[in-house]
């Protein structure tokens, strides 16, 4: 049965990885819903966030061979109940037509927005939340006339992680384990 799996991918950050992990997916068919990279916590390490929507083998199969890349230090994936996550989103409205305050400011607490940008012709509000969350002030702001909507895409911790800082440690320890082993 499909569901929504995050992969996050700690990878070093080199050029052309991007390009050869999409191809993993653009050959198994796989739509990506959200990309995300960014540092990690660890310097010089970068991280990937994916989101797909696929049965769990496919996803512990691609996630396996993104592993075999070099540069790819280590993969993992996870069900939305084992992460923590968000995304950013910005509206763009115009100005005169949410010029009654009392209703615009009840607007922004309910959601938990807040405006970014006041100009005379548009305000730009900016929330961050579930994907849900986001999609259902889209509608809010509908009759206000939305000229514009950008949604970020995902950024994730998972839950029982201690972070990756925490694994290079242990690779290390290992190493050297190893290598006194071999001496």
């Amino acid at each position: 049965m499909k569901q929504e799996y995050t992969i996050s991918i700690y990878t070093e950050n080199q050029v052309g990885l991007l390009s050869r992990i999409a191809v993993m997916f653009s050959r198994r068919k796989i739509n990506v819903e959200s990309l995300n990279t960014s540092p990690s916590e660890v310097e010089g390490i970068h991280r990937f966030t994916i989101v797909i929507n696929q049965e769990e083998d496919v996803v512990r199969k691609i996630v396996r061979q993104i592993e075999k890349q070099v540069d790819v230090l280590k993969a993992y994936f996870n069900t939305n109940e084992e992460i923590i996550w968000q995304e950013l989103a910005l509206y763009k409205v115009p100005t005169d037509t949410i010029a009654e305050k009392a209703k615009v400011e009840r607007l922004l607490r309910a959601y938990g927005a807040r405006a970014v940008v006041i100009r005379k012709d548009y305000t730009i509000f900016e929330t961050t939340g579930q994907r849900e969350e986001i999609d259902t002030l889209i509608q809010v702001l509908q009759p206000f006339g939305l000229i514009e909507f950008v949604r970020s895409a995902r950024v994730a911790i998972i839950k029982s992680s201690k972070g990756f800082h925490e694994k290079l440690k242990d690779f290390e320890q290992a190493e050297t384990s190893l290598s006194e082993n071999n001496d």
